[in-house]
Order: structure tokens, then C-alpha cells, then sequence
């Protein structure tokens, strides 16, 4: 192939004198389609070629030919290049989307090329019954952990549908900084969203939602996106804006708290003091009031012996001498040796 697009790059282009015009053609999806190419069998010399152009990609051959006949047939994928009566044929059985392209029969002469027939043909498949995708916009900012619900409503005319299977729909989200939309979620096949109204020929309406606690880099615009029948249709997309807390704010909001901290710390700090202080000063008051106490009490029992002593003294009683018999001095000493003994104990 690459060896046919090179001989076709280097040979010179140029038109026939029977020019031919530039058809479009448009099939249905899975339709089987058939390109002719006028072939004249006197010109042995005379080369034929189908090729197809697609956009950025290079051109494909298809199939060849000289213009005597020849039962040669050349197949490219489920496409047929052959020979027919005065035709050079390009079939495409059960056509598919990748088949849209610019079709060219071209013919080569020696070292010259004409171009005699060109087909654009464009393949349509089944066209969505969805009629409309709306997302309602936010009416505020939001502040970071608020929770938000995004809403997206799909409206479908139910008796145009022609692809089986319920609508796919999905959540993209484009960030300031992204070139290219993230997909962030999908609500896959379910029909339990969707209601119909009861008025004849209404469309059916559609509504899925999307929650989220939001946080400060989810800023960006999401957009909803619906897949039905091969193809896919976006919202006008809803705008998120985040209110984040201003450094002023944030600075105040710091300062009061370094502000308490400092008052909490500098109670506890006076409270010990005083604490401190209060226990302190009572030891030194049972210090000073101990010795105060012994000396009292040492005191009071010299005068308390003193006082024992001096009655002790004051009521001794006097004993005198007479002339008596054996009996009386008995009784005399007996007196002072009880006076002694009692004046003994008290004094101990």
C-alpha cells in the first residue's frame, strides 16, 4: 500500500476530458451501498484505483484495476473492489458509521493521474428521541463541607425512539486549570428517574441528580452528559463557585484564639501563686505558735507545783511537843512521816 501511495504522490494529477461532478451520498446505518466507476476497455495502459480519504489519517487504497477485463477482486476489511460490465465497483455491504468518507476513483495513465469520480458519503444512524438537556444553575456560592445537589433534566419524545435501552447519563466536571473534562460519575442504565406525562404527545421528562459534600478544589463548571442511540448530548453545564474564607478573617479568627490561650494560661499561673502563698504562710503559723504553746504549759506547771507546795506548806500542821507518855511521840512522828510522804508524792 505504502508502495502505491508513494507512485501516486510522485505522478501528476490532472482531469479527463469527460470530468466528472462530486456526488453526496447519504445511507442509513447497516444499508448496503454500491460506487461505480466508468471503466473503458480499449485502454490496456490504462490503470483504475479506489481510494478513501478520512479525516487525519492517511488515504486508504481499496482496490485496483486495468481497464481490460480482468476477474481480479480486491477486499479491504468488509469493503469489495471488483470488475463489472463496463464499471469499476466498490461495494459496502451493511454499511457502518466508520464508512462516512470521500470515496475517489481515480485513473492512471502512464505517469499521469485523473481523478474521475468523487462520493461523499455519510453514514446516519438512528437519531436520539432526546429533545432537550437542561441543568439548573446554583443560585449562591457555596462554602467548603456544604453539601450540594446538582440537577440535570432530560426531556425525550418516547414515541420517536428508535435505540433500545434507557438513557446513560453522566457528570463531567471542567476545573480551571484542566484542558480536558474528568468524568466524576455515571448513573448507568436506570429508568426510575423518569416520569410521563399524562398530556398526549408530551415528552417524557427525566431528572437525575448529583450530591456532594464540597471541598475547596471542586471549584469548576460540571456538565451533564446523555449517551442514546451512538451519540451524546450536553447540558449548558452548571457553574460551582466556592467561597473560601478570606486571609483577613482567617487571620482574627487565630489571634483571638493565641488571645485565650494566653489569658487561660495566665490564670492558671496566678491561681498556683496564691496557692503556693496561702500554704506557706499557714506552716509559719503552727511554727510560731508550737513554742508558744511549750512555754505556756512549762510555765503553768511551775506555778501549779508552786502552788502545791506553797498550800503543801501553808497546811502543814504544827505539831507540838508535850510532855507526854510513849503514846504521844508515837502519834507525833507517825503525823510527820505521813506529811512527808504525802508532800513527796505531790511534789513527783
Amino acid at each position: 500500500m505504502l508502495i502505491v501511495l508513494h507512485i501516486l504522490l510522485v505522478l501528476k494529477f490532472g482531469r479527463g476530458a469527460d470530468d466528472h461532478i462530486f456526488e453526496t451520498k447519504t445511507v442509513a446505518l447497516g444499508h448496503n451501498v454500491t460506487l461505480t466507476c466508468p471503466r473503458n476497455r480499449s485502454g490496456r495502459s490504462t490503470s483504475l484505483f479506489w481510494i478513501r480519504l478520512v479525516s487525519q489519517t492517511f488515504p486508504e487504497v481499496l482496490g485496483g484495476t486495468i481497464n481490460y477485463d480482468l476477474e481480479a477482486v480486491d477486499v479491504m476489511n468488509h469493503i469489495t473492489a471488483k470488475q463489472e460490465p463496463g464499471t469499476f465497483v466498490l461495494h459496502i455491504p451493511k454499511t457502518q458509521l466508520s464508512d462516512t468518507a470521500i470515496y475517489y476513483c481515480i485513473k492512471v495513465i502512464q505517469s499521469k493521474i485523473i481523478f474521475v469520480k468523487g462520493v461523499f458519503l455519510r453514514i446516519t444512524g438512528p437519531e436520539p428521541d432526546i429533545t432537550a438537556v437542561v441543568q439548573v444553575p446554583l443560585s449562591d456560592s457555596v462554602r467548603p463541607e456544604d453539601p450540594v445537589t446538582l440537577q440535570c433534566s432530560v426531556l425525550s419524545d418516547s414515541e420517536k425512539k428508535k435505540c433500545p435501552g434507557n438513557h446513560s447519563v453522566f457528570w463531567f466536571r471542567a476545573g480551571s486549570g484542566e484542558s480536558h473534562p474528568s468524568l466524576i460519575y455515571t448513573h448507568g442504565n436506570s429508568g426510575d428517574e423518569c416520569e410521563k406525562s399524562p398530556e398526549a404527545h408530551s415528552p417524557q421528562k427525566c431528572v437525575y441528580n448529583f450530591s456532594k459534600n464540597i471541598s475547596s478544589s471542586d471549584a469548576g463548571t460540571y456538565y451533564c452528559a446523555v449517551a442514546s442511540c451512538g451519540e451524546i448530548l450536553f447540558g449548558n453545564g452548571t457553574k460551582l463557585d466556592i467561597e473560601v474564607v478570606g486571609p483577613s478573617e482567617s487571620q482574627k479568627e487565630n489571634t483571638i484564639l493565641y488571645l485565650v490561650c494566653a489569658a487561660l494560661a495566665i490564670n492558671l499561673i496566678v491561681i498556683a501563686f496564691l496557692v503556693y502563698a496561702i500554704v506557706k504562710k499557714s506552716c509559719h503559723c503552727n511554727a510560731a505558735v508550737s513554742p508558744q504553746t511549750n512555754a505556756a504549759t512549762a510555765s503553768g506547771d511551775q506555778q501549779s507545783q508552786q502552788i502545791n507546795e506553797d498550800s503543801l506548806v501553808y497546811y502543814r500542821p504544827d505539831f507540838t511537843r508535850r510532855k507526854a507518855g510513849k503514846s504521844g511521840r508515837r502519834s507525833a512522828r507517825n503525823a510527820e512521816t505521813i506529811y512527808t510522804d504525802v508532800r513527796a508524792f505531790v511534789i513527783d
